[in-house]
């Protein structure tokens, strides 16, 4: 009887290891068999990260970067690192977090839009997550992100761009301002002013006059200079004209504030106040006008430069021979 259990023992430990043995095989069988779903070698973590995930990792795959026939693209471990302790931990809530996270995408999107999910927020230093998006990404309008305000600020690209999205809200130019005004709070106020540039309504964005990945211009321009920057639209006012009104020339933003006024056409203060704070008391041009509209000389006429000088930014008129005459039809 003893011979007969011992002999009943030892069968049952055979067919226990090679039951294991056959597990192990069908597990490596079926992770080699898996196919990529996005992304190319993504198969190791798709076998987790499904659609039934509570974060929509696979909507990557209606980006740019879910391309497959693109070479240039990366796989999931270009970005997240090796991850093997993650990997081996299978679907276990308790598992290791990636090498490298990017938990910070999460403040690119409303409050009320937020998927939230188990990994926090991440402790990958900022410079890291950069680098794995710069290693691509480099060249051209992003030159000069080293050094940059925001790279000086320790912005992450993720802080901004959402990559596991159809939709990145930055390259929306609706929603691309109001991912700005997140931190340019002051810049939020001037465009809800009554005179502002189209932002609002969705026609302009922040990046149509600042490159927020790094200028070596001043205030991250994409031009050389303020003139040039607003030249883009309004050519009109380039030139060259046979007389010019040197402010103009020199900086458009003396006149007007680009981010939105309480006055007409931007201006920082409403006409004759703005022209009057270059132009001294000397003739008519300094003189106050009451409030019918009228005093000495017909200065401020109706309390408008500019019914007079229609022409302020310049003009072709060979009859402006004199000074007081400038910038007239």
């Amino acid at each position: 009887m003893k011979i007969f259990r011992s002999a009943c023992a030892a069968l049952f430990a055979v067919v226990g290891v090679g039951l294991c043995l056959t597990s192990v095989a069908v597990a490596e069988q079926a992770s080699k068999s898996a196919k990529d779903m996005a992304l190319i070698g993504d198969a190791v973590c798709t076998k987790c990260h499904d659609e039934t995930e509570d974060y929509p990792v696979l909507a990557i795959a209606k980006t740019r970067h879910g391309v497959i026939a693109d070479s240039r693209n990366p796989r999931c471990t270009s970005c997240h690192g090796d991850s093997s302790e993650h990997a081996k931990k299978g679907s276990d809530r308790n598992r290791p977090k990636p090498d490298i996270t990017y938990r910070d995408t999460q403040t690119a999107v409303p409050v009320g839009e937020r998927i939230e999910h188990d990994l926090g927020y991440s402790l990958t230093p900022v410079a890291e997550r950069n680098e794995a998006c710069l290693a691509c990404h480099k060249g051209g309008k992003r030159m000069h992100w080293q050094g940059s305000t925001h790279d000086a600020r320790n912005v992450a690209c993720t802080s901004c761009h959402q990559i596991h999205t159809g939709h990145d809200r930055v390259r929306d130019k609706r929603a691309q301002s109001e991912l700005c005004f997140s931190c340019h709070k002051q810049q939020r106020i001037q465009v809800n002013r009554p005179s502002h540039h189209p932002l609002r309504e969705g026609k302009m964005g922040c990046s149509d006059c600042h490159n927020v990945h790094g200028s070596i211009f001043p205030k991250q321009l994409v031009r050389d200079n303020v003139n040039d920057t607003c030249y883009q639209c309004h050519m009109e006012k380039r030139g060259p004209f046979v007389r010019t009104h040197q402010p103009v020339q020199e900086d458009c933003s003396i006149c007007h504030n680009p981010h939105g006024s309480i006055s007409a056409n931007l201006l920082k203060a409403r006409s004759p106040w703005i022209c009057q704070q270059c132009h001294e008391p000397n003739g008519h041009r300094g003189r106050l006008g009451n409030i019918f509209g009228t005093s000495t000389r017909a200065n401020a006429a109706a309390r408008g430069c500019l019914n007079c000088h229609t022409n302020i930014h310049g003009t072709n008129n060979p009859a402006n021979i004199s000074n007081d005459r400038t910038f007239r039809r």
